[in-house]
């Protein structure tokens, strides 16, 4: 997420309840959350994806491969990774999601929510439905575990993106807006604490 990116606020518990009659299945798609299986044509996928996000980087299949075992699918993982998978088994598309509960809304009906951290379709299986697919499955999930909603951010030079999270029905957040601390930032801020417990 960058500091031009929009925060989408999708799907009012109405709007999920309409989807859970969506079917998962697109022509010869198949959406499930990732099997060991899949591994392997999800490596594909993430090398993909990382090239995507990172034009002109090349990243080894093994370094991918221990990051998607390790952390992505590890039993600490807080992700569920939903993959829409071709009858040949190959993996055309990718939706990461978390489930997480409110700090400030208690009751049942608003408690939980879904919150959407990647969605990504390989480019040779795009405008055919899968991206369409992947989110009916997501909002079908995501409804049938108490979520009131998902949230998502996206790049706001994405208007194909966007324009396609709002043919779903999703909504822009306008009064949100989105910020990082990485490096050299991060170390300094983190100093301030080290310099604070030791003393300093």
């Amino acid at each position: 997420m960058t500091d031009s990116a929009v925060e989408i606020h999708a799907l009012s518990p109405e709007r999920l309840g309409r989807q859970r009659v969506a079917t998962c299945v697109v022509a010869t798609m198949h959406i499930d959350l990732a099997s060991e299986a899949q591994h392997e044509s999800l490596v594909d996928l993430l090398c993909e994806l990382h090239a995507y996000y990172n034009e002109g980087s090349v990243v080894s299949r093994e370094v991918v491969r221990d990051h998607l075992v390790t952390n992505l699918l590890g039993a600490t993982s807080p992700h569920r990774l939903i993959v829409a998978t071709r009858d040949d088994g190959r993996v055309v598309g990718l939706a990461a999601i978390t489930l997480v509960y409110s700090i400030v809304e208690p009751t049942a009906d608003k408690r939980s929510h879904c919150q959407l951290k990647e969605l990504y379709v390989r480019a040779s299986a795009r405008s055919r439905g899968t991206g369409r697919a992947l989110m009916s499955w997501v909002a079908k999930y995501a409804a049938e575990n108490g979520c009131c909603r998902i949230d998502w951010p996206v790049k706001a030079s994405n208007a194909r993106g966007i324009a396609f999270y709002e043919s779903l029905g999703a909504e822009r957040v306008a009064e949100r807006l989105s910020y990082r601390l990485s490096e050299p930032g991060l170390g300094v801020l983190a100093l301030e604490s080290t310099q604070a417990s030791s003393g300093g």
